[in-house]
């Protein structure tokens, strides 16, 4: 498990920094409007914060409570595929001046929930953890 979750950090955040990239260059010459760029920052942002999560559930996988662990794993995976993943979407309906869904802005806070619930399952993890012997 520890080898997935750091795999899957390390991509992840090697793509939140591509994305980065392109907010700060590519999508700047593509629109000007602030509230577009804003929702993508945010998006990129939680995106990298949240990969360095996984990086920390498998660099820490030994002193945690594997069952634990894993569900804070796919907790946080499933938070940047809801919160980030819909502001990503968000941005390039803007940006493309198609209408917006109603459930593409109910999904980001359902992406919150999951990052706030692996953060606190997450801590569970470590406080549930008791070496073997």
């Amino acid at each position: 498990m520890e080898k997935t979750n750091l795999f899957l950090g390390s991509i992840l955040a090697g793509m939140a920094v591509a994305a980065g990239a392109f907010g700060a260059h590519g999508l700047q010459q593509i629109t000007t409007d602030a509230q577009v760029l804003h929702t993508y920052q945010t998006a990129v942002q939680y995106h990298f914060w949240h990969a360095i999560a996984l990086l920390i559930c498998g660099a820490l996988s030994t002193v945690a409570h594997p069952t634990l662990n894993y569900c804070a794993r796919q907790s946080f995976l499933a938070g940047l595929a809801c919160f980030s993943g819909s502001l990503y979407f968000l941005t390039y309906l803007r940006i493309n001046q198609l209408p917006v869904s109603k459930w593409v802005v109910l999904i980001t806070p359902v992406g919150g929930l999951f990052f706030i619930t692996a953060w606190v399952l997450l801590a569970f993890s470590f406080a549930k953890f008791k070496p073997s012997n």
